[in-house]
């Protein structure tokens, strides 16, 4: 399990956090043009760099298992909205695998099938159930 993430505002720009889980410290903002300072990531920009560490992690592990011969991994993710046919709006994340290696096309084929079974992909994808208490 993950360990607790505090988000906590600091002095910089109207929207810049200390992001911490106890081992590591980070920022997260908005950019110049919405009155912060752009210290970090957006809050979208870190969602679509947790499903794209994820995938790169899953693949890593995969392909040690599998023992085939990758040099790099590269996971691109951008997020964008869709509406469906019946109207709602989806939040949509697109990923492109960038992945140096002599596999060939049935291996890379099966490396996007186990993209998608990255855990990220699979909580995003099911739903979720978010709960706020006053602490």
């Amino acid at each position: 399990m993950a360990q607790p993430v505090t988000v906590k505002e600091r002095l910089g720009g109207i929207y810049t956090l200390d992001v911490t889980n106890g081992r590591h410290h980070l920022y997260a903002d908005e950019p110049v043009e919405y009155g912060s300072s752009d210290l970090g990531p957006s809050p979208f920009e870190y969602l679509c760099a947790s499903l794209g560490s994820c995938t790169a992690i899953t693949l890593r592990m995969y392909v040690g298992r599998k023992k085939w011969e990758i040099e790099t991994i590269a996971v691109t993710v951008t997020h964008s909205y869709r509406k469906t046919a019946d109207g709602e709006t989806k939040s949509v994340f697109s990923r492109v695998l960038n992945i140096e290696s002599d596999l060939p096309e049935e291996e890379l084929g099966r490396l996007v099938e186990i993209a998608n079974k990255c855990p990220v992909h699979k909580m995003l994808e099911h739903g979720n159930i978010v709960e706020t208490t006053l602490g």
